[in-house]
Protein backbone atom coordinates (compact mmCIF):
# COMPACT_ATOMS: atom_id res chain seq x y z
CA UNK A 1 0.00 0.00 0.00
CA UNK A 2 1.27 3.46 -0.87
CA UNK A 3 1.83 5.56 2.26
CA UNK A 4 0.91 9.22 1.92
CA UNK A 5 3.16 11.86 3.49
CA UNK A 6 0.79 14.10 5.42
CA UNK A 7 1.26 17.75 6.25
CA UNK A 8 1.88 18.10 10.00
CA UNK A 9 2.00 21.22 12.15
CA UNK A 10 5.06 19.94 13.99
CA UNK A 11 7.04 20.62 10.81
CA UNK A 12 6.87 24.35 11.59
CA UNK A 13 8.26 23.67 15.07
CA UNK A 14 11.21 21.86 13.50
CA UNK A 15 11.81 24.79 11.18
CA UNK A 16 11.75 27.20 14.11
CA UNK A 17 14.26 25.03 15.99
CA UNK A 18 16.60 24.83 13.00
CA UNK A 19 16.56 28.57 12.46
CA UNK A 20 16.89 29.61 16.11
CA UNK A 21 19.16 26.88 17.44
CA UNK A 22 21.55 26.71 14.50
CA UNK A 23 22.98 23.46 15.82
CA UNK A 24 23.38 24.53 19.46
CA UNK A 25 20.80 21.95 20.57
CA UNK A 26 19.37 18.71 19.27
CA UNK A 27 15.60 18.40 19.01
CA UNK A 28 13.66 15.56 20.56
CA UNK A 29 10.22 14.72 19.13
CA UNK A 30 8.27 12.97 21.87
CA UNK A 31 5.08 11.07 21.23
CA UNK A 32 3.33 7.74 21.19
CA UNK A 33 4.23 5.17 18.57
CA UNK A 34 2.66 5.32 15.11
CA UNK A 35 1.76 9.01 15.22
CA UNK A 36 4.19 9.93 12.42
CA UNK A 37 7.33 11.09 14.27
CA UNK A 38 9.78 9.14 12.09
CA UNK A 39 8.06 10.14 8.86
CA UNK A 40 8.10 13.78 9.88
CA UNK A 41 11.78 13.70 10.87
CA UNK A 42 12.82 12.12 7.57
CA UNK A 43 10.62 14.44 5.51
CA UNK A 44 12.18 17.43 7.28
CA UNK A 45 15.68 16.08 6.72
CA UNK A 46 15.02 15.54 3.01
CA UNK A 47 13.61 19.03 2.53
CA UNK A 48 15.82 21.14 4.76
CA UNK A 49 19.29 19.57 4.60
CA UNK A 50 21.81 18.66 1.92
CA UNK A 51 22.11 15.09 3.25
CA UNK A 52 21.04 13.02 6.24
CA UNK A 53 21.51 9.69 7.97
CA UNK A 54 18.57 8.00 9.69
CA UNK A 55 19.57 5.52 12.40
CA UNK A 56 16.54 3.41 13.33
CA UNK A 57 17.36 1.89 16.69
CA UNK A 58 14.36 -0.43 16.40
CA UNK A 59 16.15 -2.19 13.53
CA UNK A 60 19.76 -1.07 13.66
CA UNK A 61 22.96 -2.51 12.23
CA UNK A 62 24.84 -4.03 15.21
CA UNK A 63 27.95 -2.17 14.02
CA UNK A 64 26.19 1.13 14.73
CA UNK A 65 25.46 0.12 18.31
CA UNK A 66 29.10 -0.91 18.68
CA UNK A 67 30.20 2.51 17.42
CA UNK A 68 27.99 4.31 19.93
CA UNK A 69 28.97 2.10 22.83
CA UNK A 70 32.73 2.03 22.17
CA UNK A 71 33.78 4.84 19.84
CA UNK A 72 31.51 7.82 20.50
CA UNK A 73 34.37 9.79 22.10
CA UNK A 74 36.41 9.52 18.92
CA UNK A 75 34.07 11.54 16.73
CA UNK A 76 36.27 11.62 13.64
CA UNK A 77 36.25 7.82 13.56
CA UNK A 78 32.58 7.68 14.53
CA UNK A 79 31.43 9.94 11.68
CA UNK A 80 33.71 8.25 9.14
CA UNK A 81 32.32 4.81 9.97
CA UNK A 82 28.70 6.07 9.94
CA UNK A 83 29.15 7.43 6.41
CA UNK A 84 30.56 4.12 5.21
CA UNK A 85 27.77 2.08 6.85
CA UNK A 86 24.95 4.20 5.40
CA UNK A 87 26.63 5.20 2.15
CA UNK A 88 25.93 8.88 2.80
CA UNK A 89 28.30 11.83 2.65
CA UNK A 90 27.77 14.21 5.54
CA UNK A 91 28.40 17.91 4.91
CA UNK A 92 29.42 20.05 7.87
CA UNK A 93 26.63 22.40 9.03
CA UNK A 94 24.40 21.15 6.17
CA UNK A 95 23.61 17.59 7.24
CA UNK A 96 21.46 16.08 9.98
CA UNK A 97 21.62 12.75 11.79
CA UNK A 98 18.30 11.28 12.97
CA UNK A 99 18.27 9.01 16.03
CA UNK A 100 14.94 7.23 15.49
CA UNK A 101 13.39 5.36 18.45
CA UNK A 102 16.33 6.64 20.51
CA UNK A 103 14.91 5.16 23.72
CA UNK A 104 16.13 1.77 22.49
CA UNK A 105 19.74 3.01 22.64
CA UNK A 106 20.03 5.28 25.70
CA UNK A 107 23.74 5.83 25.13
CA UNK A 108 22.93 7.57 21.84
CA UNK A 109 20.76 10.04 23.71
CA UNK A 110 23.45 10.58 26.32
CA UNK A 111 25.96 11.22 23.50
CA UNK A 112 23.95 14.22 22.29
CA UNK A 113 25.95 16.39 24.70
CA UNK A 114 29.20 15.59 22.90
CA UNK A 115 27.72 15.60 19.41
CA UNK A 116 26.12 19.03 19.81
CA UNK A 117 29.28 20.47 21.35
CA UNK A 118 31.27 19.14 18.37
CA UNK A 119 29.00 21.26 16.15
CA UNK A 120 29.55 19.60 12.79
CA UNK A 121 26.02 18.38 12.19
CA UNK A 122 22.45 18.79 13.44
CA UNK A 123 20.58 16.09 15.36
CA UNK A 124 16.94 15.05 15.52
CA UNK A 125 15.77 12.42 18.01
CA UNK A 126 12.42 10.65 18.00
CA UNK A 127 11.16 8.50 20.81
CA UNK A 128 8.20 6.64 22.19
CA UNK A 129 7.83 5.90 25.91
CA UNK A 130 11.01 7.93 26.05
CA UNK A 131 10.73 9.44 29.50
CA UNK A 132 9.94 6.22 31.31
CA UNK A 133 12.50 5.53 34.00
CA UNK A 134 13.44 2.09 32.66
CA UNK A 135 14.92 3.70 29.55
CA UNK A 136 16.86 6.56 31.12
CA UNK A 137 17.76 5.47 34.63
CA UNK A 138 21.42 4.73 33.79
CA UNK A 139 22.25 7.72 31.58
CA UNK A 140 22.79 11.43 31.94
CA UNK A 141 19.92 13.27 30.23
CA UNK A 142 21.47 15.88 27.94
CA UNK A 143 20.65 19.52 28.63
CA UNK A 144 21.44 20.33 24.99
CA UNK A 145 17.98 19.17 23.93
CA UNK A 146 14.97 21.08 22.69
CA UNK A 147 11.82 19.00 23.20
CA UNK A 148 8.57 19.13 21.31
CA UNK A 149 5.53 16.94 21.79
CA UNK A 150 3.72 15.45 18.84
CA UNK A 151 0.19 14.06 18.93
CA UNK A 152 -2.10 12.18 16.57
CA UNK A 153 -3.37 14.35 13.72
CA UNK A 154 -5.66 17.09 14.96
CA UNK A 155 -8.87 17.94 13.13
CA UNK A 156 -7.24 20.50 10.86
CA UNK A 157 -4.47 18.07 9.90
CA UNK A 158 -7.14 15.46 9.21
CA UNK A 159 -8.98 17.85 6.89
CA UNK A 160 -5.69 18.65 5.14
CA UNK A 161 -5.16 14.92 4.58
CA UNK A 162 -8.57 14.77 2.90
CA UNK A 163 -7.55 17.60 0.60
CA UNK A 164 -9.57 20.24 2.43
CA UNK A 165 -7.51 23.30 3.33
CA UNK A 166 -10.42 25.71 3.75
CA UNK A 167 -12.87 24.32 6.31
CA UNK A 168 -10.96 24.81 9.56
CA UNK A 169 -9.80 28.29 8.55
CA UNK A 170 -13.44 29.22 7.89
CA UNK A 171 -14.51 27.63 11.17
CA UNK A 172 -11.96 29.75 13.01
CA UNK A 173 -13.40 32.87 11.40
CA UNK A 174 -16.92 31.80 12.38
CA UNK A 175 -15.77 31.16 15.95
CA UNK A 176 -14.12 34.58 16.16
CA UNK A 177 -17.21 36.33 14.83
CA UNK A 178 -19.57 34.25 17.01
CA UNK A 179 -21.91 33.45 14.14
CA UNK A 180 -24.36 30.60 13.65
CA UNK A 181 -23.68 28.78 10.40
CA UNK A 182 -27.21 27.62 9.63
CA UNK A 183 -28.74 24.16 9.95
CA UNK A 184 -27.72 22.79 6.56
CA UNK A 185 -24.07 23.87 6.88
CA UNK A 186 -23.91 22.71 10.48
CA UNK A 187 -25.24 19.23 9.59
CA UNK A 188 -22.58 18.94 6.90
CA UNK A 189 -19.84 20.06 9.29
CA UNK A 190 -20.97 17.62 11.97
CA UNK A 191 -20.96 14.76 9.48
CA UNK A 192 -17.36 15.62 8.57
CA UNK A 193 -16.38 15.88 12.22
CA UNK A 194 -17.95 12.53 13.13
CA UNK A 195 -15.86 10.97 10.39
CA UNK A 196 -12.77 12.28 12.18
CA UNK A 197 -14.00 10.76 15.44
CA UNK A 198 -14.30 7.36 13.78
CA UNK A 199 -11.15 7.31 11.65
CA UNK A 200 -9.05 9.16 14.20
CA UNK A 201 -5.74 10.90 13.71
CA UNK A 202 -3.28 8.02 13.47
CA UNK A 203 -1.60 8.46 10.06
CA UNK A 204 -1.86 4.75 9.28
CA UNK A 205 -5.64 4.81 9.89
CA UNK A 206 -6.07 7.96 7.82
CA UNK A 207 -4.03 6.45 5.00
CA UNK A 208 -6.19 3.32 5.09
CA UNK A 209 -9.36 5.40 4.86
CA UNK A 210 -8.02 7.41 1.91
CA UNK A 211 -6.85 4.26 0.13
CA UNK A 212 -9.85 1.97 0.68
CA UNK A 213 -12.76 4.17 1.83
CA UNK A 214 -13.65 1.13 3.92
CA UNK A 215 -14.33 1.59 7.63
CA UNK A 216 -13.86 -2.11 8.34
CA UNK A 217 -10.31 -1.90 6.98
CA UNK A 218 -9.73 1.23 9.07
CA UNK A 219 -10.96 -0.59 12.17
CA UNK A 220 -8.55 -3.45 11.46
CA UNK A 221 -5.64 -0.99 11.29
CA UNK A 222 -6.67 0.58 14.59
CA UNK A 223 -6.78 -2.86 16.21
CA UNK A 224 -3.25 -3.52 15.00
CA UNK A 225 -2.06 -0.28 16.59
CA UNK A 226 -3.80 -1.04 19.89
CA UNK A 227 -2.26 -4.52 19.93
CA UNK A 228 1.13 -2.91 19.32
CA UNK A 229 0.56 -0.60 22.28
CA UNK A 230 -0.47 -3.56 24.43
CA UNK A 231 2.68 -5.46 23.44
CA UNK A 232 4.83 -2.42 24.27
CA UNK A 233 3.20 -2.17 27.67
CA UNK A 234 3.80 -5.83 28.39
CA UNK A 235 7.52 -5.29 27.70
CA UNK A 236 7.55 -2.44 30.21
CA UNK A 237 5.38 -4.20 32.81
CA UNK A 238 5.22 -7.97 32.44
CA UNK A 239 2.60 -8.25 35.18
CA UNK A 240 -0.02 -7.15 32.64
CA UNK A 241 -1.29 -4.39 34.92
CA UNK A 242 -0.24 -1.55 32.61
CA UNK A 243 -2.05 -3.20 29.72
CA UNK A 244 -5.13 -3.55 31.96
CA UNK A 245 -5.08 0.20 32.57
CA UNK A 246 -5.11 0.87 28.82
CA UNK A 247 -7.95 -1.58 28.28
CA UNK A 248 -9.99 0.03 31.08
CA UNK A 249 -10.04 3.60 29.76
CA UNK A 250 -13.42 3.36 27.93
CA UNK A 251 -15.17 1.46 30.73
CA UNK A 252 -13.95 3.88 33.39
CA UNK A 253 -15.30 6.83 31.37
CA UNK A 254 -18.56 4.98 30.74
CA UNK A 255 -19.13 4.58 34.49
CA UNK A 256 -19.37 8.39 34.69
CA UNK A 257 -17.55 8.42 38.01
CA UNK A 258 -15.54 11.47 38.97
CA UNK A 259 -12.19 9.70 38.71
CA UNK A 260 -10.34 6.80 37.12
CA UNK A 261 -10.48 4.05 39.75
CA UNK A 262 -7.01 2.58 39.49
CA UNK A 263 -7.48 0.48 42.62
CA UNK A 264 -10.45 -1.27 40.96
CA UNK A 265 -8.73 -1.76 37.60
CA UNK A 266 -5.61 -3.26 39.19
CA UNK A 267 -6.71 -4.53 42.58
CA UNK A 268 -4.28 -5.92 45.15
CA UNK A 269 -1.71 -3.37 43.99
CA UNK A 270 0.28 -1.06 46.22
CA UNK A 271 -0.17 2.70 46.12
CA UNK A 272 3.38 3.02 44.84
CA UNK A 273 2.72 0.60 41.98
CA UNK A 274 -0.52 2.38 41.05
CA UNK A 275 1.36 5.68 40.87
CA UNK A 276 4.02 4.03 38.71
CA UNK A 277 1.35 2.77 36.31
CA UNK A 278 -0.17 6.25 36.06
CA UNK A 279 3.25 7.78 35.36
CA UNK A 280 3.89 5.24 32.64
CA UNK A 281 0.54 5.89 30.98
CA UNK A 282 1.08 9.64 31.03
CA UNK A 283 4.66 9.49 29.80
CA UNK A 284 3.83 7.05 27.01
CA UNK A 285 1.49 9.74 25.59
CA UNK A 286 -0.97 6.99 24.69
CA UNK A 287 -3.33 8.52 27.22
CA UNK A 288 -4.33 12.08 28.09
CA UNK A 289 -4.69 12.62 31.83
CA UNK A 290 -7.05 15.23 33.31
CA UNK A 291 -6.34 16.05 36.96
CA UNK A 292 -8.83 17.27 39.50
CA UNK A 293 -8.36 20.88 40.59
CA UNK A 294 -9.23 21.04 44.27
CA UNK A 295 -9.59 24.83 44.37
CA UNK A 296 -9.76 26.13 40.80
CA UNK A 297 -7.55 29.14 40.12
CA UNK A 298 -5.75 30.11 36.94
CA UNK A 299 -2.61 28.40 38.30
CA UNK A 300 -4.06 24.90 38.11
CA UNK A 301 -0.87 23.09 39.07
CA UNK A 302 -0.96 24.82 42.46
CA UNK A 303 -4.23 23.10 43.38
CA UNK A 304 -4.09 19.94 41.24
CA UNK A 305 -4.83 16.64 42.95
CA UNK A 306 -2.42 14.27 41.21
CA UNK A 307 -4.06 11.27 42.86
CA UNK A 308 -7.48 12.11 41.46
CA UNK A 309 -7.74 12.05 37.69
CA UNK A 310 -9.62 10.95 34.61
CA UNK A 311 -7.98 9.18 31.70
CA UNK A 312 -8.69 9.58 27.99
CA UNK A 313 -7.15 7.88 25.00
CA UNK A 314 -4.93 10.21 22.98
CA UNK A 315 -6.73 9.30 19.75
CA UNK A 316 -10.53 9.08 19.61
CA UNK A 317 -10.43 6.78 16.58
CA UNK A 318 -8.50 4.28 18.70
CA UNK A 319 -10.90 4.96 21.58
CA UNK A 320 -13.90 3.97 19.45
CA UNK A 321 -12.26 0.70 18.48
CA UNK A 322 -11.13 -0.06 22.04
CA UNK A 323 -14.58 0.70 23.45
CA UNK A 324 -16.13 -1.97 21.19
CA UNK A 325 -13.18 -4.34 21.11
CA UNK A 326 -15.33 -7.42 21.74
CA UNK A 327 -17.61 -6.65 18.78
CA UNK A 328 -16.91 -7.82 15.27
CA UNK A 329 -16.98 -4.83 12.93
CA UNK A 330 -20.21 -6.01 11.27
CA UNK A 331 -21.90 -5.93 14.69
CA UNK A 332 -20.33 -2.66 15.77
CA UNK A 333 -23.15 -0.16 16.18
CA UNK A 334 -21.01 2.84 17.00
CA UNK A 335 -19.84 3.33 13.40
CA UNK A 336 -23.41 3.31 12.14
CA UNK A 337 -24.69 5.52 14.95
CA UNK A 338 -21.98 8.14 14.70
CA UNK A 339 -22.14 8.36 10.92
CA UNK A 340 -25.93 8.67 10.99
CA UNK A 341 -25.95 11.11 13.94
CA UNK A 342 -27.89 8.71 16.16
CA UNK A 343 -25.40 8.40 18.99
CA UNK A 344 -27.12 7.45 22.24
CA UNK A 345 -26.66 9.68 25.27
CA UNK A 346 -24.87 6.85 27.08
CA UNK A 347 -22.17 6.95 24.41
CA UNK A 348 -21.46 10.59 25.14
CA UNK A 349 -18.07 9.74 26.62
CA UNK A 350 -16.85 9.50 23.00
CA UNK A 351 -17.43 13.24 22.65
CA UNK A 352 -15.73 13.87 25.98
CA UNK A 353 -12.69 11.95 24.73
CA UNK A 354 -12.48 13.90 21.48
CA UNK A 355 -12.71 17.23 23.33
CA UNK A 356 -9.88 16.11 25.62
CA UNK A 357 -7.87 15.19 22.53
CA UNK A 358 -8.50 18.51 20.78
CA UNK A 359 -7.70 20.59 23.85
CA UNK A 360 -4.50 18.64 24.44
CA UNK A 361 -3.40 18.94 20.80
CA UNK A 362 -3.95 22.70 21.06
CA UNK A 363 -1.45 22.87 23.92
CA UNK A 364 -3.73 22.82 26.96
CA UNK A 365 -3.15 20.77 30.07
CA UNK A 366 -6.35 19.07 31.23
CA UNK A 367 -8.12 19.78 34.52
CA UNK A 368 -11.67 19.26 35.79
CA UNK A 369 -13.68 19.93 38.93
CA UNK A 370 -16.36 18.09 40.88
CA UNK A 371 -18.29 19.09 43.97
CA UNK A 372 -21.29 17.75 45.91
CA UNK A 373 -24.88 18.48 44.96
CA UNK A 374 -27.89 18.33 47.24
CA UNK A 375 -30.03 16.72 44.52
CA UNK A 376 -27.58 14.52 42.63
CA UNK A 377 -24.33 12.64 43.19
CA UNK A 378 -21.97 15.38 42.11
CA UNK A 379 -21.71 18.41 39.93
CA UNK A 380 -18.90 18.10 37.43
CA UNK A 381 -17.29 20.60 35.08
CA UNK A 382 -15.63 18.51 32.39
CA UNK A 383 -12.72 20.81 31.56
CA UNK A 384 -11.21 23.95 33.07
CA UNK A 385 -9.05 26.29 31.02
CA UNK A 386 -7.04 29.29 32.18
CA UNK A 387 -7.54 32.42 30.10
CA UNK A 388 -5.75 35.53 31.34
CA UNK A 389 -6.64 35.93 34.99
CA UNK A 390 -9.99 34.18 34.61
CA UNK A 391 -11.27 30.62 34.39
CA UNK A 392 -13.04 29.24 31.33
CA UNK A 393 -15.22 26.29 32.43
CA UNK A 394 -16.30 23.89 29.70
CA UNK A 395 -19.12 21.36 29.83
CA UNK A 396 -19.54 18.72 27.10
CA UNK A 397 -22.87 17.37 25.87
CA UNK A 398 -23.24 14.54 23.38
CA UNK A 399 -26.52 15.94 22.05
CA UNK A 400 -28.29 19.22 21.51
CA UNK A 401 -29.57 19.17 25.07
CA UNK A 402 -28.96 22.55 26.68
CA UNK A 403 -29.14 21.68 30.37
CA UNK A 404 -26.07 22.85 32.24
CA UNK A 405 -26.73 22.60 35.96
CA UNK A 406 -23.12 21.75 36.77
CA UNK A 407 -21.84 24.70 34.80
CA UNK A 408 -24.31 27.07 36.49
CA UNK A 409 -23.50 25.78 39.97
CA UNK A 410 -19.76 26.07 39.33
CA UNK A 411 -20.07 29.64 38.06
CA UNK A 412 -22.17 30.61 41.07
CA UNK A 413 -19.65 29.03 43.45
CA UNK A 414 -16.65 30.77 41.86
CA UNK A 415 -18.33 33.79 40.30
CA UNK A 416 -15.39 36.17 40.85
CA UNK A 417 -13.01 33.82 39.01
CA UNK A 418 -15.12 33.20 35.91
CA UNK A 419 -14.69 34.87 32.53
CA UNK A 420 -16.62 33.20 29.74
CA UNK A 421 -18.47 29.92 30.14
CA UNK A 422 -18.94 27.35 27.39
CA UNK A 423 -21.14 24.38 26.65
CA UNK A 424 -19.85 22.23 23.78
CA UNK A 425 -22.61 20.29 22.08
CA UNK A 426 -23.78 18.96 18.72
CA UNK A 427 -25.93 21.87 17.55
CA UNK A 428 -25.15 25.21 15.92
CA UNK A 429 -23.73 28.26 17.70
CA UNK A 430 -26.08 29.90 20.19
CA UNK A 431 -25.73 32.31 23.08
CA UNK A 432 -28.17 32.45 25.94
CA UNK A 433 -27.47 34.64 28.92
CA UNK A 434 -23.86 34.20 30.02
CA UNK A 435 -23.46 30.77 28.39
CA UNK A 436 -22.07 30.25 24.92
CA UNK A 437 -23.30 27.08 23.22
CA UNK A 438 -20.58 26.04 20.80
CA UNK A 439 -20.67 23.23 18.24
CA UNK A 440 -18.15 20.55 19.16
CA UNK A 441 -15.93 21.35 16.18
CA UNK A 442 -15.16 24.76 17.75
CA UNK A 443 -13.31 23.10 20.65
CA UNK A 444 -9.78 23.60 19.18
CA UNK A 445 -10.28 27.37 19.14
CA UNK A 446 -10.94 27.68 22.89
Amino acid sequence: MKVTIFKRKAYEKLLKWKQESNGKTAILIEGARRIGKSTLAEQFAQNEYQSYILIDFANVNPEVNNLIENHIHNLNYFFMRLQFIYGVTLVEHKSVIIFDEVQKQPLARQAIKYLVKDGRYHYIETGSLISIRQNVKDIVIPSEETRIQMFPMDYEEFRWALGDTATVTLLRQAYDSKEALGDATHRHLMRDFRLYMLVGGMPQSVNEYLTTNNMQKVDEVKRQILNLYADDMHKIDNTGKLRSVLWAIPSELYKNTNRFQMSVVVDNTSTEKRQELLDEMRESMIANIAYHSNDPHVGFRLTADFKRYKMYLSDTGLFVTLAFWDKDFTENIIYQKLLSDKLDANLGYVYENVVAQMLRCAGNELYYYTFPSATRNNYEVDFLLSRGNKLLPVEVKSSGYKSHKSLDAFCEKFSSRIGNRVLLYTKDYHKEGAVEYLPIYFAPFL
